[in-house]
């Protein structure tokens, strides 16, 4: 019986370590960690013949060829961590969790979804449009389902819908998506990619591999690579925009935009914008290369306009909590940059009253402050960040800040400070990770709406 390891015992490595059992894997998986909600997801593996070392962060001088034939990492796990370096040295075959789903996923059609924002809005809306008409069509990998979860599941999907990150592509270099969405690029993930070439290169890489292509033409950056007809971008790629065909890259007939307040393309109306309740600029062009996508794949214009109409939103992206005393509190955890945090506060009703805060990033905060000032009455700071940001903002001549340290503490203090300001909403919108105080960036989210709710009497 052949050997595998999986390295990160979450969710995605729980999946795959049941998919090579169930392929006649024998199965080790190693975990640095070692809390109360680790060992007993061991003690559930161990009882399915699955070997669980935790407090084991698999080092260089434990890979030998003569153990493992593979190794599938996590997406959390870093591609160049050391014990991973050395099993490439040594020819034993590495890949992602998400590799190996598409393994087992390839006789049907991928969308692969992929940018540094707007992924998980983007993917959510065309698993919608998918299911509405009529296919099964699950959303999975940095959303919904781990990947391996999908490809477990008694029946195939008629069309796999894949958030997939830069993390998750580069160890899973043989996907070929039969349509590939890029809807951002700006820095991020700099820390573990290193250069923004670097990190450019690794998206670059899904779209290069798909059938067909969609951009996102109004992202600065991708806009530039289209104009040079850069990789990976093909002479038939899709371009979508919201300020109209004069503003659309490529050949028009491929193109999705808006123009008098309709999503159309060339030849035909599809829906009213209006029919997408979610507020922005930003979820627009998430709505036109969701449909983009859609018509890629020859799905009508009628499920496409009932799923936009039904879609309520995504969890922890702009996500209302509760309205108390006239006030809106508003949860944008999923905003884990500079850029999706700025897109975020810019979309929202002003005077706002900021929480932001967590586990900093690299990146160039520049736009997220000028909207701090321009929109926000007071800014709320917790976690490691906070000293960091409020020495930035107060350089910038923005001195409406408190540190607060912990959530427990900004949400009482934003209700006091909204109706000081006479603000209508409370943004909870970071610009970080959440690793300081969190596991993720759902667990943060959902700590901010459990105390929201308690606390305001909802």
């Amino acid at each position: 019986m052949p050997n595998a390891f999986v390295i990160g015992l979450g969710k995605s490595g729980v999946a795959a370590a049941r998919l090579l059992k169930r392929q006649g894997w024998q199965v080790v998986v190693k975990d640095r960690g070692v809390t109360e909600g680790l060992r007993q997801q061991q003690q559930e593996l161990e009882a399915e013949g699955i070997t669980v070392h935790l407090g084991d962060g698999y080092s260089p001088d434990q890979v030998s060829a003569s153990d493992a034939q593979l190794i599938v990492v996590s997406p959390g796990v870093p591609w160049d961590a050391p014990g991973l370096l050395r099993a490439r040295e040594l020819g034993i075959e590495t890949i992602g969790e998400m590799e190996l789903a598409w393994r087992h996923l390839q006789p049907c059609p991928w969308v692969g979804i992929t940018g540094t924002n707007g992924k998980t809005t983007t993917t959510a809306l065309i698993a919608a449009i998918f299911q509405a008409a009529g296919f099964h069509a699950p959303a999975f990998g940095n959303i919904g389902y781990a990947a391996c979860e999908v490809a477990l599941a008694e029946k195939n999907p008629d069309w796999a819908i894949a958030e997939i990150s830069s993390y998750q592509i580069e160890a899973s270099p043989t996907i070929s998506p039969q349509i590939a969405v890029w809807t951002t690029f700006t820095p991020d993930h700099l820390n573990r990619h290193r250069t923004l070439e670097n990190y450019y290169a690794i998206k670059a890489h899904l779209l290069s591999q798909a059938k067909h292509q969609v951009f996102n033409g109004d992202d600065p950056y991708l806009r530039r690579v289209g104009q040079q007809q850069g990789h990976p971008v093909r002479a038939d790629a899709c371009w979508t925009s919201v300020s109209g065909r004069a503003d659309l890259l490529g050949e028009s007939a491929l193109g999705v935009f808006i123009e008098d307040a309709w999503v159309r393309t060339e030849k035909e109306l599809i829906l009213p914008v209006n029919l997408l309740r979610m507020p922005g600029n930003h979820n627009q062009q998430n709505l036109l290369m969701a449909v983009a996508a859609a018509r890629l794949a020859g799905i009508d214009k009628g499920a496409i306009a009932h799923a936009i109409a039904t879609f309520p939103g995504v969890p922890h992206r702009l996500e209302p909590i509760c309205t108390w005393q006239g006030i809106d509190f508003i949860n944008d955890s999923k905003a884990t940059n500079y850029d999706a945090a700025q897109v975020g506060l810019a979309a929202v009703n002003s005077p706002a009253i900021l929480i932001a805060g967590g586990e900093p990033k690299i990146g160039d905060d520049t736009a997220w402050i000028a909207t701090i000032r321009d929109r926000a009455a007071f800014v709320l700071l917790i976690g490691d960040a906070a000293p960091t940001f409020a020495q930035r903002l107060q350089q910038a001549g923005y001195t409406s800040l408190e540190i607060v340290e912990t959530m427990e503490r900004a949400v009482p203090r934003s209700a006091e400070l909204a109706k000081q300001y006479n603000a209508p909403i409370v943004l909870l919108s970071p610009a970080c990770a959440s690793f300081d105080q969190y596991q993720n960036f759902e667990q943060r989210g959902d700590h901010f709406r459990q105390i929201c709710l308690e606390q305001l009497g909802q």
